[in-house]
């Protein structure tokens, strides 16, 4: 069980902006605390593909295609969140800005670090003023650029973490070990889809074919896997 916070810790609990005596952010901790309690979201690298795929909460007489938990960002990038899918949009419409923007002003594509590192640093703007909080959401932010594929992670504080594999979220403990005994270099798109629904299965066991999501991206094109073909992987 976690200890009570002792009584001296309160004014540090209330602000953003000061470090606790032994060097801790409590905001911030709190923040990453809300991507552990997200549904799990996953990303895998493959030969010339890169898979996202998330676990989306179905609730009754919702329309799910009205919220979703994996965004296209440009036709060669996407990404897939865990933790509050209102942060998410919005960090969602700065990054599709920011894309746009780099197009025109140097008529290529945005790289798939430089817009994460673009995130990153406004995750991390937030955690240095006062009247803000941090984001409360992870992203896995991944796709296909003239360097080849690239997947990043995006945390609250801002930090930026480049994988091969990854998962976030509540059943990420799990999905990770299958990951890391079934991921191999170069797998075929076909392999590291069934990985990454493997691995999904594992981190979220009521996983079905209308609560799971899972987009392949290529270069310039991001392609949801339709409904009936994760009926034949699930």
């Amino acid at each position: 069980m976690p200890q009570p916070m002792p009584p001296s810790y309160m004014a540090y609990d209330r602000t953003i902006v000061v470090f606790s005596p032994d060097g801790r952010l409590l905001q911030v901790e709190y923040a990453r605390q809300m991507v552990k309690n997200g549904s799990t979201s996953l990303g895998v690298i493959a030969d010339n593909a890169v898979i996202l795929g998330a676990y989306k909460p179905a609730m009754p007489l919702a329309v799910t295609e009205s919220y979703k938990k994996i965004y296209e960002v440009d036709n060669h990038i996407g990404l897939v969140s865990s933790g509050s899918l209102a942060d998410a949009r919005d960090l969602v419409g700065f990054a599709r800005v920011k894309a746009q923007v780099n197009r025109i002003t140097y008529g290529e594509p945005i790289s798939v670090a430089s817009l994460t590192k673009y995130i990153c640093d406004r995750k991390h703007l937030v955690t240095q003023y006062a009247g803000v909080r941090p984001y409360g959401v992870g992203l896995l932010i991944s796709g296909i650029d003239k360097k080849g594929s690239g997947l990043f992670e995006t945390e609250p504080s801002g930090t930026m973490m480049e994988w091969k594999a990854q998962a976030i979220g509540r059943g990420a403990e799990k999905a990770r070990k299958v990951l890391q005994r079934g991921y191999k270099d170069r797998m075929s798109t076909e392999d590291s889809v069934k990985l990454l629904i493997k691995a999904l299965k594992s981190g979220e066991k009521t996983l079905s074919p209308e609560n799971a999501e899972v987009v392949v991206i290529k270069k310039e094109e991001v392609k949801k896997l339709p409904q009936e073909q994760l009926k034949e992987l699930i």
